[in-house]
């Protein structure tokens, strides 16, 4: 532990992680790396994917809500920090 001027033991703040945005499939607008809340898959969406008409057209089908949790811009972040972030969010990753 880190000690202060007077030699007595000081404790380490916690820090505060920042929250994730959700949305659900249908207002995907920006690119980025997005994990779904439900199965921990990891959905990646590069900005050309998001043009109006553009191929690849993605499209999921479910009898359930599915929301999705972004937890990069990047849509090409490697899968070890995207599986670390969706973790430390209390997403349980499946990639």
């Amino acid at each position: 532990m880190p000690k202060n001027d007077e030699g007595m033991t000081q404790s380490v703040q916690a820090t505060r992680r920042h929250v994730l945005q959700e949305t659900n499939w249908d207002a995907v607008n920006e690119a980025g790396a997005y994990v779904e809340r439900g199965s921990g898959d990891l959905y990646r969406f590069p900005k050309e994917a998001l043009i109006p008409g553009a191929s690849p057209c993605i499209v999921k089908e479910s009898r359930g809500a599915s929301v999705l949790v972004k937890v990069s811009e990047d849509p090409f972040i490697t899968s070890f920090k995207a599986r670390l972030l969706a973790a430390q969010h209390n997403i349980e990753p499946n990639f």
